[in-house]
């Protein structure tokens, strides 16, 4: 799939969200700071540039309540199908009604 964003605008994008978030919530970079264990630099610093390790952001993501939402949000979508073939492959399919392993 072609995408029209290039990948350091969605950065940008997503710290504009994050902060966002924060102030909708009400804290300050060091309160989010404290809440998330990310170090205030590195918040900052992805406020910015959006620029932060993974680890740091999924700690940010929970301390706002949005971790989840995350997740979600990276789940395979069931129905994408690359050509026509596909389709009726998986409308030949049958799902299983009961399991068979104990």
């Amino acid at each position: 799939m072609i995408s029209l964003i290039t990948s350091k605008k969605a950065q940008n994008k997503v710290a504009q969200n994050i902060r966002a978030l924060r102030l909708e919530k009400g804290y300050t970079q060091k309160g989010l700071s404290e809440r998330s264990g990310v170090s205030y630099a590195s918040l900052k610093k992805f406020e910015q540039k959006g620029v932060i390790s993974l680890e740091s952001f999924f700690k940010i993501a929970m301390a706002l309540g949005r971790l989840e939402k995350l997740i979600e949000a990276t789940q395979p979508l069931e129905n994408e199908f690359s050509s026509i073939d596909e389709v009726l492959d998986k409308k030949q399919e049958k799902k299983p009604k009961r399991g068979w392993r104990e």
